[in-house]
């Protein structure tokens, strides 16, 4: 192959790459990206290519989650680095052992190992599911129901097994009577997904009655006066005279919400929760601020999710970052902490939770509920699904950079588990989805003058295999790379594959 070439599918994958995941994702460069990549890779000396291709996924992803991940500038690239090793590998394992197979176990090398890198990487990583390839194709409503089976690891073979058999049918030509055949397979299988996926739609609509549910944001950006105050509260260097006024802002913040959660009430709400820690209050006035909560839920017959961020001065974890569920007899249902703190600042200070999910049992269906960056691990959120919840309630907090992301890929776990989700989000998008994905509501609170969102959720779910059998299907693309793999060592190929010969 001619160096100009080569240029050109290192050039056209890294502007590619730079729209294929994150902050400015478009779908179609997802299915692009890879089939280009993989073009150059085949083609190069891996002296050669390695550290060009490096470099091009350190580099795109960098541009991709700018903004978007919550540490230090060192800590950045470092996880950018690992991520980017991450990347890399199912594009080295394909480089080198596709040649050695033959016909279409060829190509299930890329896809395989790709799976087989993604999962088990992203399983050992405190971010868990971000930069899975499947949430680049959010919205695309009869393909994303594959989730509902095989969870985020199937849209990431999809994706792997169309770019290795494009390259494959660019190598050989259709000529072939063996590539035909793969070629026909893998696009019979892609057609297959989207038609069940279609049909799930179509045949399988979400069940009703629905319920009305009220979620709101606090208005207030800050939760501090002003900035000084803040300081010296963080700093742990508050006079008594200043947290006096830190917390009767607060109580201000509480009579706010509690008014506007009455309010919704009398409109016809029967549930009404905010957002992620929208009540600060402090460790000795919590019962106080519960005890207001249970007389309005009492006096309208509603339940109430108080999500508060409880604070205790001079503990060394300080935060306790939970959502307070209210029944509608006055009487508290339960109190959830979040089992997954940010990794960082919050992580540090927040008081550690048992991990486990709730339930209850409601004429609005089965209620769950999970704190913000709690939806992003669904392993955890697979606790709602086996447990047959209906509706899982998400307090949240985002910042521009992750608007609207983080929302939809909180989305992908309502399809996977089978529920109804309703997500407020302060400084972010609030969205409410039925369990095939359908948008029931969403009002960004970046934009919104009235810092609420309405919806009428449905209060059955659907009990899917994903929630059955979790990650199966991970861990068999796991099994079969190393079969592959082990089978390309030992020269398993009987033919040898007609690869574009590298320079």
């Amino acid at each position: 192959m001619r160096r100009g070439s080569a240029a050109l599918y290192l050039l056209g994958s890294a502007a590619l790459l730079l729209f294929a995941n994150g902050r400015n994702t478009v779908a179609i460069a997802a299915w692009l990206a890879p089939l280009v990549l993989l073009r150059f890779v085949r083609t190069r000396r891996p002296w050669l290519g390695l550290p060009l291709v490096c470099l091009v996924m350190v580099a795109t992803w960098a541009f991709q989650f700018r903004g978007m991940v919550p540490v230090g500038d060192t800590m950045f690239w470092v996880i950018d680095g690992l991520y980017a090793v991450a990347g890399i590998l199912p594009y080295l394992a394909d480089r080198w052992a596709a040649r050695r197979l033959p016909g279409l176990a060829s190509t299930l090398v890329f896809p395989l190992t790709w799976v087989a890198s993604e999962f088990l990487f992203l399983r050992w990583s405190p971010f868990s599911s971000w930069g899975t390839v499947g949430y680049t194709q959010y919205g695309n409503l009869p393909l994303v129901q594959i989730v509902a089976v095989t969870g985020m690891a199937g849209i990431t073979f999809l994706v792997g097994w169309f770019a290795a058999t494009v390259n494959w049918v660019w190598e050989r030509g259709l000529a072939d009577r063996r590539v035909r055949r793969g070629a026909l397979c893998c696009l019979a299988t892609l057609a297959g997904v989207f038609l069940l996926g279609g049909l799930r739609l179509a045949l399988w609509q979400v069940e009703r009655p629905t319920v009305r549910i009220a979620a709101l944001s606090r208005p207030e950006a800050s939760i501090f006066p002003n900035q000084d105050l803040e300081r010296r509260f963080s700093g742990r260097a508050a006079t008594a005279a200043e947290t006096m006024a830190i917390t009767a802002f607060w109580e201000k913040l509480a009579d706010g919400l509690l008014a506007r959660a009455d309010a919704e009430a009398a409109a016809g709400a029967k549930l009404v929760f905010w957002n992620e820690a929208a009540l600060p209050v402090m460790k000795g006035d919590e019962a106080r601020l519960v005890a207001r909560g249970c007389r309005l839920a009492r006096a309208r017959r509603i339940y109430l999710g108080m999500a508060m961020g409880t604070i205790d001065p001079m503990a060394a974890r300080w935060l306790d970052n939970k959502l307070v569920l209210i029944a509608p007899d006055g009487t508290v249902a339960w109190q959830y902490r979040k089992a997954r703190p940010v990794p960082g600042g919050e992580a540090a200070h927040a008081v550690p939770s048992d991990g486990r999910l709730r339930t209850l049992d409601t004429p609005l269906g089965r209620l769950s509920t999970a704190i913000c960056f709690d939806m992003d691990f669904p392993e955890l959120l697979r606790q709602a699904g086996r447990a047959g919840a209906q509706v899982v309630l998400v307090p949240a907090s985002d910042w521009p950079a992750i608007d609207p992301w983080h929302a939809q890929m909180a989305a992908f776990r309502a399809i996977e588990e089978g529920f109804s989700m309703i997500r407020q989000a302060h400084n972010g998008l609030s969205l409410a989805v039925d369990y095939q994905g359908h948008v029931l509501a969403h009002e960004d609170d970046l934009e919104s003058a009235s810092r609420s969102m309405v919806a009428e959720v449905p209060v059955a779910g659907a009990r899917t295999p994903y929630a059955l059998w979790g990650d199966l299907f991970a861990w068999c693309a796991v099994g079969a790379a190393l079969v592959i793999l082990i089978l390309a060592a030992r020269g398993a190929a009987t033919l040898p594959e007609a690869s574009a010969a590298p320079e």
